[in-house]
């Protein structure tokens, strides 16, 4: 054997070793199947205020169809609070036309 040989044989058994080593290290780490990985602090950030704005989006809607409701109820309210007072004061008027001398109310009256 030659001196030649006897160095070269070490180093390319030493690079033989090494390349399986390094490509052993460059293959990924296997995952177990079924568990995703958990979410990054940005991930969790962007879910989050998704969330936040869904839920203020949807409370707006409701508030906004809420006033419209109790609007409507509040202007019937007044609508019919007003029509009475109106047939009140008619009806009041009618019984003072009755007492008057020289008007419908009080002619009419005095027919039956």
């Amino acid at each position: 054997m030659t001196s030649t040989f006897i160095r070269t044989v070490p180093a390319i058994l030493a690079l033989g070793i090494a390349s399986i080593g390094f490509s052993a290290m460059a293959q990924p780490a296997p995952t177990a199947p079924g568990i995703a990985p958990q979410p990054t602090a940005t991930e969790k950030v962007k879910d989050g205020s998704k969330k936040a704005y869904d839920a203020t989006k949807r409370t707006a809607k409701k508030a906004g169809h809420a006033t419209g409701n109790a609007a409507k109820k509040t202007g019937n309210a007044v609508a019919g609070v007003g029509h009475k007072t109106a047939d009140g004061m008619r009806s009041a008027g009618h019984k003072i036309g009755e007492k008057v001398p020289g008007t419908a109310e009080h002619d009419a009256a005095k027919k039956p």
